[in-house]
Formats: C-alpha cells, sequence, structure tokens
C-alpha cells in the first residue's frame, strides 16, 4: 500500500500527546470510563468523548489523531442522476440487514434504512433515529429519545415499537445471522410511543457505534413490520423499506438497484441526489472501461482490482482516495477434507503437530510468501496478515504476531512438514479445488502458484458469483476458499464473526451430523472471545484478543493472508465530501454533481 510521510509540527505533535494522554486517563474498573453521564447522553457526541470511548475500546491510536488528506472534489448542486457500479459482484442478493453478509449489501442498504445511531467519517455516534440518549451512572442503561414524525418508505409511522419489532427479530439466530451482535443487551423496553429502553448486561463502550448503528453493526438496522409481513422476507430483501434517505424503486437479480429521494426523509436538506442507479459488474475491465467512458461515476462494492489502481490515479478525470482499510483476507483449508484433516484443534500446537494433515496445513500456511503475493497480485498495496485482527483496530492489533505466528514464512520447514507428512516434494498429494471469485481470480493464481513451486502442490482454480462461493463456503464443500472480510472495526468483529465455533461464517450450513464444526472450533478460543466482549478493562481485553488472535494463527484456522486498504473511485464531477467517507461504506446522502 502507498504511503505519505506526514510532517507534523511541535505544536501538533505536542496536541496529539496531550490528547492520547486525556483519553486513555480513566480507571478501568470506572463503567464510564471517566466520563459523566452528560457526556455520554445527548444527539452527538463530542470529540473528547468520542476519543475517550474509542480507547476504552482499545482503538485509540496517534493516526486516529493526525489530520488526512482527502482528494478536492467539485463543488455540486442538489439534483441529478447518479450512476455507479458495483465492483466484482453479479447480483445484489439481499439488502435485509438480518441477513447481509457482504460490505457491498450494506454499503447499498445504508442509503435505505435507518438505525438509532450511525457514524460518521470520524467514528462519531451520531443520532440517527434517536433524537437523544441518557445513560445510567453504571453506563448499563440507555434511554433513547425517537424523532417524532418520521415515516417509512411506504407511509407507516416510525414508533418505539418498530424499535422492539426489530430487536426481537435480530435477536433470534433463526431470523438473523448478527443476533450475537445483542448478546450483551439483557433488555428493550417501550417506555412511550417515542422512547425506549436498553438494559445492558455490562458495561460496553462500542454499544453506541457498532451495535445501535445502522451499517456494518446490522442487527439494529430498523426494519417496517408492516412491509416485512406484506411482503414477505424474500421480495423485502430485494426491495426493503425503511426511513432512510432513498427508497429502493427497482430491483432484480442480477440487474440495476435503483434509489430515488426520500422526500418524506426527515432531515430535508437531505439526500441531495433525485436518483441513484447501481449496477452490478462483475468483471474488471467493463469496470474500468465503463467509468473511463463516463457510463458510470463511482465505483463501490468489492474491492476494486488492483491491477486498475494505478490506471485510475493517472486518469485526470478521476478522483482516487485511498485510506487504510479495516479487513482480512486469508486462504481457508477445509479440516474435513481427507489430506488436510484435524478433527479436534482442542490439543497443544505441539500435539496437533504430530497429526499429518495439520502438518499440511501449516505447510500451506508457511509456505505463502506474503510479501511476494502483495508485490504479485496487490500490486504492492496491502500489509500481510497473519490473523483476523486488522491495523484499524489501534492497540488491539499486534505487529509482532508476523515473527511469533507459526505461519511466518519458511520455505524450507514448509518442505519439511509436507514430507514428514508422507508427501516428500509434494509427492502423492491430490489436486485441490481452490474456490474464488471472478474478480478475484488473477491473483488467486498467484496463490496457486506459490504452493506449485513451493511445495509441489497441484491447484485447480475454480470461479464462482459470490452467492454460490458462499453457500459453498458455508456447507464447507470445498478444499480451499480465498475469502476474506471488510468493515471490520472492533475484535468483536474479527473474532466473534469469524473465529467461535458458532460464528455466523463458520459452517453456518453445514451438515452438522457430518461435520462437529466448520473451518475452526477450540474451546478455549471461544472462552476468550466470549470473555473479551464483556469486559471493559482495556489491558485486560486486549490482552485477551491477543491471546485469541495468537492462537488462530498457530492453529492455522486459516491462512491468512493481507490486510487491504480501502479505495474509493469516483469522478471529478462526483462532489463526495468528507464528511461521508467512512472506509468501507458509501453514503450517498451528501454526494452531489458538478
Amino acid at each position: 500500500m502507498t504511503t505519505k510521510q506526514v510532517m507534523l509540527s511541535e505544536a501538533e505533535q505536542a496536541r496529539i500527546r496531550s490528547e492520547l494522554a486525556d483519553a486513555y486517563d480513566f480507571d478501568p474498573r470506572d463503567p464510564l470510563f471517566g466520563l459523566n453521564r452528560q457526556a455520554l447522553s445527548g444527539s452527538r457526541l463530542e470529540r473528547r468523548t468520542v476519543l475517550r470511548l474509542l480507547a476504552a475500546s482499545g482503538l485509540l491510536t496517534a493516526g486516529h489523531l493526525i489530520g488526512v488528506p482527502r482528494p478536492a472534489v467539485a463543488q455540486g448542486k442538489a439534483g441529478g442522476t447518479l450512476k455507479c457500479g458495483w465492483a466484482a459482484v453479479g447480483e445484489i442478493a439481499t439488502l435485509d440487514p438480518a441477513q447481509i453478509n457482504q460490505v457491498l449489501q450494506f454499503q447499498i442498504a445504508s442509503n435505505v434504512l435507518s438505525g438509532l445511531t450511525h457514524i460518521n467519517a470520524e467514528l462519531v455516534a451520531e443520532g440517527d433515529l434517536a433524537e437523544s440518549w441518557e445513560v445510567s451512572d453504571d453506563g448499563t442503561e440507555y434511554t433513547f429519545k425517537l424523532r417524532e414524525g418520521v415515516v417509512f418508505h411506504n407511509g407507516d409511522p416510525f414508533t418505539a415499537d418498530d424499535v422492539l419489532f426489530t430487536y426481537q427479530r435480530s435477536s433470534d439466530p433463526a431470523k438473523s445471522i448478527h443476533s450475537a451482535v445483542l448478546a450483551n443487551v439483557a433488555s428493550v423496553e417501550k417506555v412511550e410511543d417515542h422512547t425506549v429502553h436498553f438494559k445492558l448486561k455490562a458495561p460496553q463502550a462500542s454499544f453506541l457505534p457498532k451495535v445501535l448503528e445502522r451499517a456494518s453493526g446490522r442487527a439494529m438496522t430498523i426494519v417496517s413490520r408492516g412491509a416485512l409481513e406484506k411482503m414477505g422476507e424474500s421480495e423485502y430483501g430485494l426491495k426493503p423499506v425503511g426511513t432512510g434517505p432513498f427508497k429502493v424503486t427497482e430491483h432484480q437479480l442480477g440487474q440495476t438497484v435503483v434509489l430515488e429521494r426520500n422526500p418524506d426523509y426527515y432531515d430535508k436538506d437531505r439526500p441531495k441526489l433525485d436518483k441513484v442507479i447501481i449496477q452490478p459488474i462483475i468483471d474488471a475491465e467493463p469496470l474500468a472501461a465503463a467509468i473511463e467512458a463516463g457510463d458510470i461515476q463511482l465505483i463501490g462494492g468489492n474491492p476494486i482490482a488492483p491491477e486498475l489502481v494505478d490506471r485510475f490515479v493517472a486518469n485526470p478525470d478521476l478522483v482516487v482516495d485511498e485510506t487504510p482499510g479495516p479487513t482480512f483476507q486469508a486462504v481457508w483449508i477445509n479440516p474435513w477434507h481427507e489430506h488436510m484433516k484435524v478433527t479436534d484443534f482442542n490439543k497443544p500446537v505441539e500435539e496437533l503437530m504430530k497429526e499429518k494433515g495439520f502438518m499440511v496445513r501449516l505447510a500451506i500456511a508457511k509456505a505463502l510468501d506474503r510479501e511476494a503475493y502483495i508485490k504479485q497480485g496487490q500490486f504492492g498495496r496491502g500489509m500481510p496478515a497473519f490473523g483476523t485482527v486488522n491495523p484499524a483496530m489501534g492497540r488491539y492489533f499486534d505487529p509482532d504476531l508476523a515473527k511469533a505466528s507459526t505461519q511466518t514464512f519458511d520455505l524450507a520447514k514448509a518442505k519439511q512438514l509436507m514430507a514428514d507428512a508422507g508427501y516428500p516434494d509434494g509427492q502423492g498429494f491430490p489436486k485441490l479445488r481452490l474456490l474464488t471469485t471472478p474478480s478475484n481470480r488473477r491473483e488467486t493464481q498467484v496463490v496457486g502458484n506459490q504452493l506449485k513451486q513451493h511445495l509441489n502442490i497441484n491447484v485447480e482454480i475454480e470461479t464462482k458469483d459470490f452467492p454460490v462461493l458462499i453457500e459453498d463456503f458455508d456447507t464447507m464443500n470445498w478444499d480451499l476458499v480465498r475469502l476474506g472480510s471488510g468493515g471490520d472495526y472492533d475484535p468483536d468483529d474479527a473474532l466473534v464473526d469469524w473465529m467461535q465455533t458458532n460464528s455466523k461464517f463458520n459452517g453456518r450450513r453445514r451438515d452438522k451430523a457430518k461435520y462437529a464444526f466448520g473451518f475452526f472450533s477450540d474451546k478455549e478460543v471461544d472462552q476468550l472471545i466470549s470473555d473479551q466482549s464483556a469486559t471493559a478493562d482495556i489491558d485486560k481485553r486486549r490482552q485477551m484478543v491477543t491471546k485469541a488472535n495468537k492462537i488462530t494463527s498457530d492453529k492455522v484456522a486459516s491462512a491468512f493472508l493481507f490486510h487491504q486498504p480501502d479505495i474509493l473511485v469516483h469522478h471529478k464531477t462526483v462532489a463526495f465530501p468528507k464528511e461521508s467517507r467512512i472506509p468501507g461504506l458509501v453514503d450517498l446522502d451528501r454526494v452531489t454533481l458538478a
């Protein structure tokens, strides 16, 4: 990833030191993290409060306090139609927040549906459908005053009943894949038509900016009970009815999604655009041709194919906005494959090292030259990964893991492991199916080439559209899969979502009579992850996160590959304001056209 040297004056350095010292100046046993109730209540958190909560969550670093230069944007005016290309996707499978499992989906849903809060570009939790809130002295009770006069796109009024319905639906694992996000919520009660009360099991610094956030949190993205009952879940997934700035007026699978301005949106100054047309474009070259020809004006969706980025940077008609991305990418190894089998991860690494299946898994992980992969597969953009916890998570990211992990690149040891497993120079080892999406085929070939050159493992790359690939992944119908995650700002995103036995992406639809777990299961990791979620002490939480991340790395829950940047590309005539530039999201309510 390209980096720019930021020169700071002595005054700026002093300011950063002062803000860091103030942010971390609290007793970890204090449920309010050194803040008073007034600071945590209201309709928008002040900067000092946000920094304190980031510190309490372990996410605050000096990097958050350095102003990052943004590309200059044109000055636009209200009205008009914005045409977008959603990269590397053939269809938008669902926009129902209970089932959204891709960043590219909640990028759209964030423009259609609302939450009680929404984060801005500084990760400040602002009131969305919540007009204001108050917090109890012990930090476990929140009372929200809801906006009055808000209506859903179908005309139904929004009330506290919709918050309760959303909570009941989202907390049910049978109805929502995000139910674990609400694990710390003890109860939700209606006080009045526009007042709701949340009771937490323990103080949670990430409650406002994560659990209640309308996009990446998803669990409490407010849905319409009336529309769901009338439309059914399948139709609602295509054209969800919300209270957001845009409403979905057209959507057929494999075709465009059309959003139109919601004239009844509670903020009469937004959205600026009349219409947004979102076209899924699965292949890289048609995507590039479309934006270069002006057929589309902005790219959202999956990460842009790395071979296109420098090409876009060189184009004077385009703006390329690059920032660190909250993500990890990996090569997943099926533990139920006969030649890579590990039926019980609940053993010390030393014991696992005696099993042939684990030897092969570790050999694959150690044979991946991540630096070379990033140069060849990602054109130099990215950071080697050895776990799910990414650099955007601040103090939770462990830079020492790159050297301490059993997965550290060591070709001699990788070859020896294969020989010890009975496959010297790959002899007798079967060809493996490596699943990937069409847009990732080129960089996945780099992975395949490394496994062939380094271990003489033959890999057959099989491309599948994401909905089909994720169905195979969820049912454990694969040998290897090239897949990752985005929009991960908190350890819960990286660990709860991926590394627990019951994580929503861990073989969720597998034959449980045939497979006791999905791609990974470790009782110690399960407990560490549960404990860290309910721990307010930042040092203790960081220790548990670091330990869990290290175990998943050492036991090869997957062969971790790299952390990628977040890149937004749009035409220079698109005015994309800095307050809407949230990594992982494409919020369009303030966007205008010059």
